[in-house]
């Protein structure tokens, strides 16, 4: 029954009762106690159903970023497979070993929510994924752009990770 649906003896007994009788003051108390109650309960309900997504917001961003610091120790393994693949002689037989050991690598950590963030010359520079080294000057260039890449960045699932670093052509 809700608060509006009265039973009938509950009506009648209410238009008894006048501003006048002695109980009425109780009641309209009593009846004031009861919305107050009500309030109550439905504020504890909305902080509990709060505090159980807050609750489960923490849990799954802490499911996505468990493996932040394993990834972040493996950059530089990927900096130096790649600095090897560029010094390595084509007819090297070590190479392609040390191609498949970056690809499988890569692979696992695509998986795990890694992203590369490796802007080519001419891209446009982003302080939010980017940190400048340095400003040159570079021809074929736009003004306020990528002019070259000295190291990739990374994103852990849309979080950076370790920004690129590069070099900006110079505003004229």
């Amino acid at each position: 029954m809700t608060a509006t649906e009265q039973r009938p003896d509950d009506a009648a007994a209410e238009a008894a009762l006048d501003a006048d009788h002695p109980l009425y003051g109780l009641i309209e108390t009593l009846k004031g106690d009861l919305e107050q109650l009500r309030a109550e309960s439905l504020r504890e309900r909305a902080d509990l159903d709060n505090q159980r997504k807050r609750l489960a917001r923490d849990v799954e961003l802490a499911r996505k970023f468990a493996n932040e610091r394993l990834l972040a120790d493996l950059l530089p393994v990927f900096d130096s497979l790649e600095a090897a693949l560029v010094t390595a002689p084509q007819n090297d037989p070590l190479r392609a070993g040390v191609e498949l050991t970056l690809r499988q690598l890569h692979k696992v950590a695509e998986a795990n929510g890694l992203v590369e963030v490796a802007p080519m010359p001419g891209d446009s520079f982003d302080p939010d994924r980017h940190q400048a080294a340095s400003v040159v000057d570079a021809q074929g260039v736009p003004p306020g752009a990528v002019a070259q890449t000295f190291q990739k960045g990374y994103l852990l699932n849309e979080r950076l990770l370790r920004p690129a670093m590069v070099v900006v052509a110079k505003h004229d």
